[in-house]
């Protein structure tokens, strides 16, 4: 992977939450709040997990490693989520940005929250993250067409490369 490459994989990963975020904004709080018995209560619950996992992996590239999850109410609403998630961005993409061409594969150590010791290059642990999102943001596409919300417009990756072209 090039450092292109990676900053590439960043703006998909920003743009396809965006998009969630945007099926997100007509959503009563009564529909962001339902349980719906899904791997996470609800759709806000969904969300809350989207946001500390990518909360958590940013930390670690920072050289923080928590090992505890850290006490973050939960988004009242879709704007909430998308200002904290900006302010997330901006962090991220100067990170990578900064890692130069050198820094794709710099290995990063890090604890894991169940206590052992980890590491993995960079290039790895963002696929990762990436690939985690769009797992997730399945589940909220599933969880809206349960309670008869309007999905997101395409999340694809191959969507994304096509609009970029």
């Amino acid at each position: 992977m090039t450092l292109q490459d990676l900053q590439t994989l960043v703006d998909y990963h920003v743009c396809a939450r965006g998009r969630m975020l945007d099926a997100l904004e007509p959503l009563t709080p009564e529909q962001f709040n339902r349980d719906l018995s899904s791997s996470f209560k609800s759709i806000r619950d969904t969300v809350m997990h989207l946001y500390f996992a990518d909360w958590v992996w940013l930390k670690r590239w920072q050289g923080d490693s928590p090992t505890v999850r850290p006490v973050i109410e939960p988004f009242p609403d879709v704007a909430t989520a998308r200002r904290i998630w900006a302010e997330h961005d901006r962090a991220l993409q100067a990170l990578v940005d900064g890692l130069g061409e050198a820094g794709v594969d710099r290995v990063f150590h890090y604890q894991m929250f169940n206590g052992p010791p980890a590491a993995s290059p960079f290039s790895q642990m963002l696929q990762h993250a990436v690939n985690h999102g769009s797992y997730h943001r399945g589940q909220v596409t599933t969880m809206l067409r349960q309670i008869g919300a309007a999905p997101p417009k395409s999340v694809d990756m191959i969507a994304f490369y096509r609009e970029r072209a």
